[in-house]
């Protein structure tokens, strides 16, 4: 499989590969190389979630996510998950439990997304990056998920691990 850069910034790639299918065809594809994230559930107690509302210039327009951020390589998801948390919401987890990992968009992306959960939370204040337009929302566990399904999420992270969540609570796991 070659490759050619297309175009290099501070937080992807976007490169052109080519790669011979099983029928002898040489095809290309553009693919936006990223070096993952992580995306964090932030139980405030057992009933309740802190989401956020995040202004995105991509969609120009708040949505309400579980907070999250690119990983720094070489840095392990798990402190990249602590260092988010703290970075978005104000808080300081106790403890940081992986649930699950996925591919955003695998057809033309290879991003790859580590869900964790965040618990014994304490408030430290939050360390935002300029520009950030970030708000805590923190609501109940039933409130986030009629959220999802009256469409007021529109995120697929947090439709994912809110729900994947909500099914692992259900059966104690």
């Amino acid at each position: 499989m070659a490759s050619k850069p297309l175009l290099v910034t501070s937080r992807f790639s976007v490169e052109e590969v080519e790669r011979r299918t099983p029928d002898g065809q040489i095809r290309t594809r553009a693919i936006v190389r990223h070096p993952g994230a992580v995306t964090i559930i932030p139980m405030v107690d057992d009933q309740h979630v802190c989401l956020i509302r995040n202004f995105r210039v991509s969609v120009n327009q708040t949505l309400i996510e579980l907070p999250a951020g690119t990983l720094e390589p070489p840095e392990p998801p798990e402190q990249a998950a602590y260092r988010e948390l703290h970075e978005e919401t104000g808080y300081k987890a106790g403890a940081m439990r992986e649930l699950h990992g996925f591919y955003l968009s695998p057809g033309v992306l290879d991003e790859r997304m580590h869900l964790f959960v965040a618990t014994d939370l304490e408030p430290i204040g939050a360390a935002r990056e300029p520009g950030e337009e970030i708000e805590n929302l923190v609501v109940s566990w039933e409130e986030a998920l009629e959220l999802i399904v009256a469409r007021k999420i529109q995120d697929a992270k947090t439709i994912v691990g809110l729900l994947l969540y909500d099914r692992l609570r259900s059966q104690n796991a």
